[in-house]
């Protein structure tokens, strides 16, 4: 074949072509074919690729939004976490602050109150000695004004009723049975101003006291001093039979020694002691308390004392006895003696020296009496010391 036959595909005609022209042909419509091949190749892959893009963009954003939504909720935890942590803090802090608060506000409520306690002590130790600033101030300005308007005898007397005033203020509650008064007894020369003894329930004396009172006035020329009525008071003290003596004394108002309290001087007087009016109730109630002390001891001693005055009673007894029966057998002896003196003179005497004999019998006999009748419950009938004795050796030689 020359050439090649082509039929046309519209109309039906057959027509021939070189081979030349039919490789044209071919060429050109293998080239159309590739070319729509490829086209369409190149389009599917389009499609595909953009479904592809389309799935892969879908599975991407659905990845995104379960990433997103796992972030927003990772997210949403760590905020809630957050806001616990944070309320859980901020709740700590307030406790915290709470805490601060109430120790501040008990700490400034304590230093107020120790403060208001402060200011109370402080006022009420300023009221305390400033009552008694006061309180020596008026006393001070009573007794000047006592010391300038009175002579020295008023002063005297003034001070006796100042200081006889004060314990009857007192007697009923604090000395119930004392005796405090005016000593008047003035039978050795001299006597005292106050005599104040205390006895117990028993009537026992506990303490007895010799007390003096001296003050003189500043116009006064002669200036006395406490020394001066040492002895006489202590003389007064001895004769009344008081345990102590007691000088109340406002002379020598500028001593430090007499003004510094109570003064002991007992080694010049015994028991003998010099004071200022306001150390009069202390004094009393010290020695009475002390003497109050020592009752138990001399309770003891008076047990011992009634003690001895038994054993003593005893042997009153004994030799009382003893000294019967010597008469007794004394007289007795004697008159049988004379008997035999009498017989041997006459026997003229014999009626007279049997009746002797007989009166001898007789006192022998109420010797003999007496002999036997001493027994210990007589002997010790008066007296519960040796009875208590006899029968505690009784007792012993049982066992």
């Amino acid at each position: 074949m020359s050439g090649n036959e082509i039929k046309c595909p519209h109309c039906g005609k057959s027509f021939t072509i070189d081979e030349a022209g039919y490789d044209n042909i071919l060429k050109q419509v293998r080239d159309q074919e590739f070319a729509s091949s490829l086209q369409e190749r190149m389009d599917a892959f389009e499609v595909q690729k953009k479904t592809e893009l389309e799935l892969a963009e879908a599975k991407i954003t659905e990845k995104l939004h379960d990433e997103l939504v796992k972030r927003e909720a990772e997210i949403a935890k760590l905020e809630a976490e957050r806001s616990a942590q944070e309320l859980k803090q901020k709740l700590a802090i307030t406790e915290a602050l709470a805490k601060i608060e109430k120790e501040r506000d008990d700490l400034a409520n304590a230093v107020k109150n120790q403060k208001l306690q402060w200011e109370l002590a402080e006022k009420s130790l300023i009221d305390k000695y400033q009552t008694q600033i006061n309180d020596r101030d008026e006393s001070i300005e009573r007794l000047r004004e006592m010391k300038a308007k009175l002579s020295t005898k008023m002063v005297g007397e003034t001070l006796e009723q100042h200081c006889e005033n004060q314990f009857n203020e007192i007697r009923a509650a604090a000395f119930p049975g004392a005796y405090f008064e005016k000593d008047n007894d003035a039978k050795d020369g001299s006597k005292g101003d106050y005599i104040f003894r205390d006895l117990d329930e028993s009537g026992l004396e506990s303490v007895s006291i010799m007390f003096e009172m001296k003050n003189e006035n500043d116009t006064t020329a002669t200036k006395k001093k406490n020394e001066h009525f040492f002895a006489e008071l202590d003389k007064d003290r001895t004769s009344k039979g008081c345990e102590y003596a007691i000088l109340v004394t406002l002379l020598e108002p500028d001593s430090e020694l007499y003004n510094s309290g109570i003064v002991d001087v007992s080694h010049r007087y015994p028991k003998m002691y010099v004071i200022r009016p306001q150390f009069f109730i202390p004094m009393i109630t010290l020695l009475r308390n002390a003497a109050q002390n020592s009752l138990a001891i001399r309770s003891e001693l008076e047990v011992v004392k009634s003690q001895n005055i038994d054993v003593t009673n005893f042997e009153n007894d004994l030799n009382e006895f003893k000294a019967g029966f010597g008469r007794n057998y004394e007289q007795a002896s004697k008159r049988f003696g004379e008997a035999i003196k009498h017989i041997d003179a006459t026997m003229k005497n014999l009626q007279k020296v049997r009746d002797s004999l007989v009166s001898s019998e007789n006192q022998l006999r109420l010797a003999s009496n007496k002999l036997e009748d001493v027994t210990v419950k007589k002997l010790t009938r008066k007296n519960p010391t040796m009875a208590a004795k006899f029968a505690a050796s009784t007792t012993t030689e049982g066992d």
